[in-house]
């Protein structure tokens, strides 16, 4: 946020080169934009209005300030600002706001834990963490008897984990507890619990550790917290994440895609893109991929500061969210309904600038659908997919297969079908010392679909989707079974789906034949699956 510091910085031994002008950069909606003003700062009685150090001659922060409220037109424009916003302002971070109370931390000691991990995780990795306990209008800056106080934005300076004791090896190790650090930003209240500065609890731990922790005994706003009392205290946390895309580094990378959209309005429900929650897939649809077994998958949306237009009254955030779906994994156009897609996670619909989630999802193909709570609400967006792998993040704009100039000569999709293969039982063992390794493939005119390998098992889950838009209606899919082995694979046995089977959105269970025609011989096993096919095209 300060380029080229070093030059700007004020230097007694050349004075001659200060010009009292100021160069900030900020993160906004996906682009870095420069901003610069001059050294004349907001004073009253010679005592700075706003932002202002302990320190007397030192003016970064309110000159800070100064450019950030020409960014917002106004200071007006930031009383009241959302600290995890500027965090992102000034970083380009990924931000989430976890509220400590609605998750129930406070009674869940291993999500405690994991919680703590992961701000320990993001610090290390040069993140920023603020924490504040939740105020109202009357109550705000309220003092509170623990020396905190309520509305205030705590950062945290620390997240370290402290031995105490000295154990007595081999039979007994020292315990650790876990620490926060953090800063009050007025500097002048600190809390006055366990752990606080003097406190009896320092004594177990050592003076070596003590040191290399800068544990100081003075009236500075900077205190330490157990993370017990941490979960008991405070009620929100902002966690700002400095994502490491680069592949030179030896930390952990993350693949990162950048999508830009809008909610735009049309009166035809195949080219809205403004449904909202109620009509959800009428919005901008990304499909992306998760090619691990299993990835935790960082999702963001933020939709375009409003802020700038707060004093003609247009100043209000929309609520915004998306949902996430697991769709087939040859799916390459629209989704147009919800009856064969699994909803695996929605996030939470606020009236915020940005909504961030975390997911664990299996290898598949997915769909991420930002949306307004409320139809009609038009906007900018910008999503951003972070994954372990390459995701192959793109929007889905086409609702089924383009006429072209040769669909005369080759044809063109008269209907599409959708098949789910659930899974396998009474499967035939190949091997003596255990069962099969299956996996599925779904045949349909030229194409075909693989499920992944199930390893040892007679009764395998393939939880496998695939859809076709077919030009042959008359031509049967085949679905079939294989026991995947090193040197050659071993048929287990097919299905044959007649035009005339019926469809069904349950599950039905059908015998496994030998290759031929559906009557051929039966062989060990079934196959439960669900087909939908409809002849509008744009109905799955």
């Amino acid at each position: 946020v300060i380029p080229n510091w070093k030059e700007q910085e004020w230097d007694p031994l050349h004075p001659e080169n200060y010009a009292g002008i100021f160069h900030f950069r900020f993160w906004l909606f996906g682009e870095w934009m420069d901003v610069v003003v001059d050294d004349r700062l907001p004073t009253i009685n010679g005592e700075l209005i706003y932002c202002h150090s302990k320190v007397r001659n030192e003016f970064w922060s309110a000159l800070l300030e100064k450019a950030y409220a020409k960014l917002s037109e106004c200071y007006e424009s930031l009383d009241g600002g959302n600290t995890a916003d500027a965090v992102v302002d000034f970083t380009g971070a990924v931000t989430e706001s976890i509220n400590l109370k609605k998750g129930k931390y406070k009674q869940d000691i291993p999500a405690q834990i994991r919680l703590y991990e992961d701000l320990l995780s993001v610090f290390e990795g040069g993140g920023i963490i603020s924490c504040s306990i939740k105020a109202s209008r009357d109550d705000f800056e309220t003092r509170l008897p623990s020396g905190l106080v309520r509305g205030h934005a705590y950062s945290v300076t620390a997240v370290r984990k402290a031995r105490i004791g000295h154990g007595q090896p081999p039979f007994q190790r020292p315990e650790k507890v876990f620490l926060i650090r953090m800063r009050n930003p007025w500097g002048r209240t600190e809390w006055k619990g366990p752990w606080s500065d003097g406190s009896q609890e320092w004594q177990s731990v050592s003076s070596v550790e003590r040191n290399a922790m800068g544990i100081t005994v003075e009236n500075d706003g900077e205190f330490w917290m157990a993370i017990d009392d941490w979960f008991v205290h405070f009620t929100d946390v902002d966690v700002c994440r400095l994502m490491n895309t680069s592949f030179l580094s030896l930390s952990k990378t993350w693949h990162e895609a950048v999508h830009f959209g809008s909610w735009t309005q049309h009166t035809n429900p195949l080219y809205n893109r403004c449904g909202g929650y109620s009509s959800i897939l009428q919005n901008p649809q990304f499909v992306f991929d998760v090619t691990k077994a299993e990835d935790e998958v960082l999702i963001s949306l933020q939709q375009r500061d409003r802020k700038i237009h707060a004093r003609a009254g247009q100043g209000k955030n929309l609520t915004i969210g998306f949902a996430v779906f697991k769709v087939e994994i040859n799916r390459t156009y629209r989704m147009h309904a919800l009856i064969t897609q699994p909803n695996v996670a929605i996030s939470t619909f606020i009236n915020a600038r940005s909504v961030f989630m975390r997911k664990s999802l299996p290898r598949g193909r997915y769909i991420v659908i930002p949306s307004t709570h409320m139809p009609r609400d038009l906007g900018e967006f910008m999503l951003r997919v972070y994954t372990d792998t390459d995701s192959a993040c793109r929007e889905l704009t086409e609702d089924k297969p383009r006429v072209r100039c040769w669909t005369a000569c080759l044809g063109y999709p008269r209907i599409v079908t959708h098949i789910y293969v659930h899974g396998a039982e009474g499967l035939q063992k190949q091997h003596p010392s255990g069962g099969v390794d299956p996996y599925v493939i779904i045949y349909c005119e030229r194409s075909s679909v693989q499920s992944e390998v199930q390893k040892d098992t007679l009764e395998p889950l393939f939880d496998t989707r695939a859809i076709f838009y077919r030009k042959n209606p008359r031509k049967p899919i085949i679905i079939q079974v294989w026991d995947s082995n090193t040197v050659q694979d071993q048929f287990l046995g097919q299905v044959v789906l007649s035009a005339s089977l019926k469809d069904s959105s349950e599950p039905q269970s059908l015998q496994l034949h030998k290759r031929g025609h559906e009557m051929a011989e039966e062989m060990p096993g079934t196959i439960s699956l669900r087909v939908v096919t409809s002849s509008q095209l744009t109905a799955l």
